[in-house]
């Protein structure tokens, strides 16, 4: 899947922003398998960005598409589709459900399209060092474990493209490239594209494309 951003700018931002940006008022074509990596001070929209990309909000000008489709124009069912089948993402905010455990909120994800078999999640969660938390209640978890549960959860759908927007905030080095492997890796079992959003960057992953927000 191509993703292309066309002059791009939140509604909220003055125009003036776009010759300090590498993505706002520019033309940016990203081709499948890219790893693309933004680097995106407090301030500068990249939660917005990525919320964008995803469908969530449309307070912007310019456009997003994919395979030449305009998202904006799309009903709920199209979007609907397109983020069980070829969008994933890793909120900053994780949005996991508290009250359910680890295992019901990866597996909700799986079931709505599964891409992997339900073993899978205890082989991920073995990687990232939360087999113990599968079966506790994610309001139980601490922040970092939290984050390896959203990380799982985007990685049982089958996508093309994967947001990741502060993925590894709450993480250690260490346990930060544990989880940018395990990525990568889902990544190319798909051929997938992604998008990686923080506030500076990350050594441990491999760009083939550096943008400043």
């Amino acid at each position: 899947m191509v993703l292309e951003i066309q002059q791009l700018l939140p509604t909220y931002f003055s125009s003036a922003i776009g010759g300090q940006s590498d993505i706002w008022l520019k033309d940016l074509r990203i081709e499948k398998g890219d790893l693309i990596e933004i680097v995106a001070p407090s301030g500068s929209g990249k939660t917005s960005l990525i919320h964008f990309l995803y469908g969530m909000r449309a307070d912007y000008n310019g456009k997003i598409m994919y395979d030449q489709k305009d998202i904006r124009p799309f009903d709920h069912e199209t979007l609907a589709h397109y983020r069980k089948a070829h969008i994933s993402v890793v909120f900053q905010d994780m949005r996991l459900f508290n009250g359910q455990t680890v295992r019901q909120n990866i597996e909700i994800k799986r079931q709505l399209a599964p891409f992997h078999e339900k073993e899978m999640i205890g082989e991920m969660a073995s990687q990232l060092g939360i087999t113990e938390k599968l079966d506790a209640l994610c309001g139980t978890c601490s922040y970092g474990e939290q984050q390896r549960i959203a990380i799982i959860r985007s990685l049982m759908q089958p996508f093309d493209i994967l947001l990741l927007d502060e993925p590894f905030s709450h993480l250690d080095i260490k346990n930060s490239e544990k989880a940018m492997t395990l990525i990568l890796g889902e990544a190319t079992k798909r051929k997938a594209t992604i998008v990686f959003a923080d506030l500076e960057r990350t050594a441990f992953y491999p760009y083939t494309k550096l943008f400043h927000l």
